[in-house]
């Protein structure tokens, strides 16, 4: 499932979000909560959803950080790359043998954060033309904040892609790859898991994709007449998790 919209909403829970989280661990029901945010570690969104009230493992969290250093880990073994991003993205490439680096990268890595550098997004426009490879974490091109939305990894992977004629491998949601790895986190298969999210340019997608059963709640950013204007159509169609609960109870 994703988080933000389906559990969470500006860092408070959605209501039976709680009652849905201990019916899964209640029935022994594997899940993981995907996330396209590459910014924090599972540790710290293990804490900032204690916080918000609601008891989550950290081996129950899965990002597109984590996907996209277990991805580089496998293309390229013991690589370099340079980083935007903050500790998500880079503690997941450091755990997975990888030197950050500004000289001679094999790859420039794009990641969420919360001040982006025009000084560092320069250097990744350099690099990227000297012959790195150009990944990026996620496609999202805003995120949600209090004030409204702001830019995000998509957009500013669109201004580094002007200005190098260079497009990047994007790893997160809705790219299949994301997917496969995290039925391979809980060693799940796609006849037997749903993917529960809000958007459905990227979560919808990645179920249907992936084969999954797809469930849309509407307690994020799709409402149901957005719905139409797509040519897929999830599974479900729930107003939220607390529905889901209570078919569990």
């Amino acid at each position: 499932m994703d988080m933000d919209g389906v559990l969470v909403r500006e860092e408070h829970a959605i209501p039976g979000a709680d009652r849905f989280i201990e019916a899964l661990k209640q029935h022994g029901l594997p899940f993981l909560l995907l996330t396209n945010n590459s910014i924090y570690t599972r540790r710290d969104l293990a804490a900032r959803l204690r916080a918000s009230g609601l008891e989550v493992p950290e081996e129950s969290i899965w990002t597109s950080a984590l996907a996209t250093a277990g991805f580089l880990a496998d293309q390229r073994p013991g690589g370099s790359a340079f980083v935007i991003g903050e500790a998500g993205i880079t503690t997941a490439l450091h755990d997975e043998g990888y030197t950050l680096t500004e000289r001679s990268p094999d790859y420039v890595v794009l990641g969420e954060t919360r001040t982006y550098s025009f000084e560092r997004i320069t250097t990744a426009i350099r690099l990227i033309g000297e012959g790195a490879r150009f990944i990026a974490t996620n496609p999202d091109p805003t995120g949600p904040s209090t004030s409204g939305p702001l830019p995000a990894t998509g957009a500013v992977a669109a201004l580094i892609s002007r200005a190098t004629g260079v497009e990047p491998y994007f790893v997160g949601k809705p790219n299949p790859l994301m997917m496969r790895s995290a039925l391979n986190a809980i060693d799940a298969h796609s006849e037997t898991t749903a993917m529960i999210g809000d958007r459905m340019d990227t979560d919808i997608v990645a179920g249907i994709e992936a084969g999954l059963e797809t469930i849309l709640v509407l307690t994020g950013v799709t409402t149901e007449a957005d719905t139409e204007r797509f040519p897929f159509r999830p599974s479900r169609i729930l107003e939220s998790v607390a529905t889901l609960a209570d078919e569990l109870q």
